[in-house]
């Protein structure tokens, strides 16, 4: 791996912010049917990473939550930028996409949620600042790998006797997501998968291990009992890597950081087989270890330098919402007359819910757009639960040797199916706060990423 010959050395700084909320809280699920948390598991972090060459200071954050707003992510930066001096426009937070924590979004009024989303901003904040507080000479390297056997696009082209109608009423789709695995009716997925994992590794100027940040195209694995808080298998992997790179008595520790990569139609399950039931936290834990075992296997080829130019942009799009129209909203005030209560909701009255709060949506939403240049290495952030094609189109029209795109990135705008999947149809596709954008968004977002890591182009 070609390395920077910048002059000046680099400082790096990690750490950990408990983000764990109180029991009761609302959990995900159905956008918020999951019931309130009744155990947890495993706690909840956000994993912070801060990088300064001398001139420019980069921090990253990493929370355990499925998605969180952009107003918790807006406030987050305003507390760092206050303490630290770090621009916002220097700060990448996302998302893990956990589906057994807190949908960190404005989903309820309920003043003890209220209460964690403000909770949720601070702490990420608490994180980054206390990396920037350990910044220590250091030195950097990246590589990548990959690991497809996890990987299963979820959308599949089925025959048409098992497809339903959708939850609107229409007939035509001809995708089903996560259709009965093993099933004659299966014919094929209708897209990719990226099996790439990057690696960031961070060391101090000694060579012990400072941070690991990974990137990783899998949604969540799950096997969680209702009513558990569990950070998934990202909050496993990082422990299994923080038990093998970390020293006892390492003092600031060792952090890892697990962040979900293009995977907004990519899940764990192998669809052309049969099920096999497992026991709670087993599938998450088997894929966890893998994962680990790759990474830790891969990090031994990595070239280090201690100088980097560190480099960001960021740019903001305006995107059309997909506001449902007249006759939508009169079939939703219809089905929602005589809905049950929140934790009873059909499919169909689910969505119907939805269409009554994107009546409320602007016209438009502003979509930011962020990258960051270390040396040759490059991080695309999205808002969005991006797909795997897009991920793959970035990173072959990126002009670095190696990039990444992080989805769930500074704020929350749903998936983001590119025009061909809209016309196949399937749950991504169905207008809701979890899929928002007009259905040529991808494309805009597709470009302006590009954009984006083109105006960072490094030298030579």
């Amino acid at each position: 791996m070609k390395t920077d010959t910048h002059e000046t050395a680099l400082l790096a700084g990690a750490a950990r912010s408990n983000i764990t909320p109180p029991l009761g809280i609302t959990l995900d699920g159905p956008i918020g049917q999951n019931g309130p948390a009744t155990h947890i598991h495993d706690e909840l972090h956000a994993r912070c990473l801060v990088l300064s060459d001398g001139s420019t200071t980069l921090g990253f954050a990493v929370c355990d939550s499925t998605m969180i707003t952009g107003r918790v992510f807006e406030a987050a930066k305003e507390l760092v930028a206050e303490r630290t001096g770090i621009p916002a426009d220097h700060l990448m937070m996302t998302a893990t996409h956990s589906h057994s924590v807190p949908r960190a979004m404005d989903i309820t009024d309920d003043a003890g949620f209220q209460a964690y989303l403000d909770f949720l901003a601070q702490r990420i904040a608490d994180g980054i600042q206390r990396a920037r507080n350990q910044l220590a000479p250091a030195q950097l390297g990246w590589t990548t790998t990959e690991k497809p056997e996890h990987l299963n696009n979820r959308r599949w082209l089925v025959k048409p006797e098992v497809l339903t109608p959708n939850p609107f009423g229409d007939s035509g789709e001809r995708v089903r997501m996560n259709p009965p695995a093993g099933s004659d009716a299966l014919i094929r997925p209708t897209g990719p998968v990226d099996p790439s994992v990057a690696l960031l590794s961070v060391q101090h100027e000694d060579g012990r291990p400072l941070a690991l940040l990974t990137n990783y195209g899998l949604h969540y694995v799950g096997g969680v009992p209702k009513g558990h808080i569990s950070a998934d298998y990202y909050g496993i992997f990082c422990s299994a890597v923080e038990r093998a790179l970390g020293q006892a008595g390492q003092d600031p520790p060792f952090v890892a950081l697990l962040a979900n990569g293009a995977s907004g139609n990519v899940n764990n399950i192998d669809f052309r087989t049969k099920r096999t039931p497992r026991p709670p936290y087993a599938k998450m834990t088997e894929v966890a270890d893998d994962l680990a075992t790759a990474v830790l296997t891969a990090c031994e080829s990595i070239e280090y330098t201690r100088h980097m130019s560190l480099s960001a942009a960021t740019r903001t799009l305006d995107l059309p919402v997909r506001r449902p129209d007249a006759q939508r909203l009169a079939w939703a005030r219809t089905i929602m007359a005589s809905a049950g209560g929140p934790e009873r909701l059909s499919s169909r009255e689910v969505f119907a819910r939805e269409a009554l709060f994107l009546e409320d949506y602007p016209p438009t939403l502003p979509v930011p757009l962020q990258a960051f240049a270390l040396g040759d290495f490059a991080l695309s952030a999205i808002p969005c639960e991006v797909f795997a094609e897009t991920g793959l189109a970035i990173r072959e029209a990126s002009p670095f040797t190696g990039t990444c795109v992080m989805s769930l990135a500074n704020a929350y705008h749903g998936y983001l199916p590119p025009p061909e999947q809209h016309e196949l149809g399937g749950y991504e596709t169905w207008p809701a706060r979890s899929s928002c954008l007009a259905t040529d968004a991808e494309a805009d977002i597709r470009a302006g990423a590009i954009d984006l890591l083109n105006r960072l182009r490094p030298p030579g």
